[in-house]
């Protein structure tokens, strides 16, 4: 049945099928082998369960929040902060890049959103300053990745969701390893800034200059706060936690009138828009799910790394690495979709906290969103970079490199991911 399953999704993905429609003919197809009466009944049944769960309602949510403060012009300002804390180093546009990236994350949680933000904006500016343009649509499309780890992050809500995991404990974990992307990329673009022989650009900030600029971004930057803290707190679940930002950002929006009623029209249709291609995608690979745990999958899937079950590095390392070559070839929200629900029996086996467990697939899920060939970062930065779709596939493999090099000391160092929530979220 998996193989059948298996050659029919592939064969269907070469034709160039909408991949939700490719998902349901493999569910079909698999409910042919397994009983075809039950097609009728199981197949509507898990692909509407799939999604009606509570707190799932938080992604659409938070895409919608991130909509508003682009509409609200408050993304502008934290560029606007951004540039001038990091703008006048060596470099500085590249330092800018990753910096708005940081702030960015913290508001919609979507690294293609941030893609196409931060690529319009910076890297017609970083060419006029020196950078070649295939480097800084690689930066652009590399920083993005910190998106999805800082929190709110829509795949940290759909493995939580998948494995009945404390939203709030993966948010708090999320935090250390997205700053520690963060001052990667910044190191990489420091070798660059020293070997494309950049100069400085622009005087050193006063402090009444970052005083002003931060006063400027303090409602955006105080949208993060709101949703981590309340969730945390346990002030309010993640949904409300959505609902809330929303809320926030309306008020804000309306209050210095940048956000007209157009402009929110346009944030809903997004919002909408996007949303739907989520949840169908999630709603056929429910019923995938289904199959293989019906089929006894993760079951097997356990028994052929019981070998290695006394070993939680190595598990993690096989883990991912079978989840990097998926994603490659597989849309990020179906791959996890489908990899969490076999991956976790065998984590727990091996006694890896789901937490980190958590924070690992979703980086391993997100580098996919940069690797040839179906990353949908890169295909964004091409686009708005205006360079060719294959020239920035080439050099791309050094922000991959550099996100595969942080995930191994996510996996070397559980602790890097579980201080936070064990801190301040007194998770254990």
């Amino acid at each position: 049945m998996t193989l059948a399953m298996f050659v029919t999704f592939i064969m269907h993905i070469l034709l160039g099928l909408p991949l939700f429609l490719t998902l349901i003919l493999t569910a079909v197809v698999g409910f042919f082998f397994l009983d075809i009466n039950m097609v009728g009944r199981m197949l509507p049944q898990q692909f509407f369960g799939g999604i009606n769960v509570f707190s799932l309602m938080a992604i659409p949510l938070f895409i919608l929040a991130g909509n508003l403060m682009n509409s609200a012009g408050l993304t502008q300002r934290l560029m606007t902060l951004a540039r001038t804390l990091v703008g006048h180093w060596r470099g500085g546009l590249g330092y800018v890049n990753v910096v708005s990236s940081v702030f960015f994350a913290g508001i919609n949680g979507s690294a293609v959103a941030d893609t196409s933000a931060l690529g319009s904006l910076l890297v017609p500016a970083m060419k006029k300053e020196g950078y070649s343009v295939p480097y800084a649509a690689g930066l652009t499309a590399g920083s993005s990745l910190i998106g999805p780890i800082i929190p709110p992050s829509i795949f940290m809500i759909l493995y939580a969701s998948l494995t009945n995991t404390s939203v709030g404990a993966l948010f708090l974990a999320g935090i250390i390893p997205g700053l520690i992307l963060g001052c990667g990329f910044m190191m990489m673009n420091w070798i660059y800034a020293r070997r494309a022989g950049l100069a400085a650009s622009g005087e050193k900030p006063t402090l009444a200059r970052v005083l002003s600029a931060s006063w400027g971004a303090f409602p955006a930057l105080l949208a993060p706060v709101i949703i981590v803290g309340g969730i945390v707190l346990g002030v309010v679940t993640p949904t409300e936690s959505g609902a809330l930002t929303v809320l926030y950002v309306v008020v804000i929006g309306l209050m210095t009138g940048q956000l007209s009623l157009g402009r929110f029209w346009s944030a809903l249709v997004e919002t909408a828009r996007l949303t739907s291609a989520i949840f169908l995608i999630m709603a056929a690979s429910a019923a995938i799910s289904w199959l293989l745990s019906y089929a006894q999958v993760p079951k097997s899937f356990v028994a052929m790394l019981e070998p290695f079950i006394d070993q939680p590095i190595l598990v993690l390392l096989m883990l991912s690495g079978i989840t990097f070559v998926t994603g490659m070839f597989m849309e990020e929200v179906s791959a996890l979709m489908l990899l969490t629900p076999i991956f976790v029996p065998v984590a727990m086996a091996a006694g890896i906290d789901p937490v980190h467990l958590g924070v690992v697939i979703t980086l391993n899920i997100t580098i996919a969103l940069i690797t040839p060939p179906m990353g949908a970062c890169v295909f964004v930065a091409a686009a708005v970079s205006k360079i060719e779709i294959t020239e920035l596939f080439k050099t791309i493999w050094p922000f991959v490199l550099l996100a595969l090099s942080v995930l191994l000391l996510l996996i070397l160092f559980p602790g890097l991911t579980l201080w936070l929530p064990n801190i301040l979220g007194g998770y254990s």
